[in-house]
C-alpha cells in the first residue's frame, strides 16, 4: 500500500512537497526569499531564488537535486528564456532532468516559476 507523505508547510493551500510511493512531487516555486520577500531583479536572479527554493523543499522530503527526474518551468516573458536556461543548466550541470517551459502568465509579479518531481526510492 502506498503511503502518501506531506512536507513542509505553505501560507497558501498547498504541501511544499508530497511523497507518493517512490516519487516526490514539488509544488511550484516562486522567487521568494525566507523572510518573505520576493526577490527584485532579472531572470537569472529569479531563477537562482526558485532552484534554491526547489532544493530546501526536496531536502524536506529527503532528496536533493541529483533525484530530480522531470521540471515544469514556467516563463514570464520568452525572451528571458537564454537567461532562465544558463541559470537553470547550472544547477544541473549533468544529466538534467526532463524539462516542459513555456510562457506565461503567472499568478504574481514574478518572471518565473519551477515544479519538479524527484524520484528516491524508499
Amino acid at each position: 500500500m502506498m503511503v502518501k507523505q506531506c512536507f513542509g508547510s505553505a501560507k497558501v493551500p498547498l504541501s511544499p512537497a508530497v511523497r507518493a510511493g517512490d516519487f516526490v512531487y514539488v509544488s511550484g516555486q516562486v522567487p521568494v526569499r525566507d523572510d518573505g520577500t520576493f526577490v527584485s531583479g532579472g531572470i537569472a536572479e529569479q531563477t537562482e531564488q526558485v532552484l534554491e527554493n526547489v532544493k530546501a523543499v526536496l531536502k524536506l522530503a529527503g532528496c536533493t537535486m541529483d533525484d530530480v527526474v522531470k521540471t515544469t518551468a514556467w516563463i514570464a516573458d520568452a525572451r528571458d528564456f537564454s537567461g532562465f536556461n544558463a541559470t537553470y543548466g547550472s544547477y544541473f550541470p549533468k544529466d538534467p532532468p526532463a524539462r516542459s517551459t513555456v510562457e506565461s502568465r503567472l499568478m504574481l509579479d514574478i518572471k518565473v516559476e519551477i515544479e519538479a518531481v524527484a524520484y528516491k526510492p524508499l
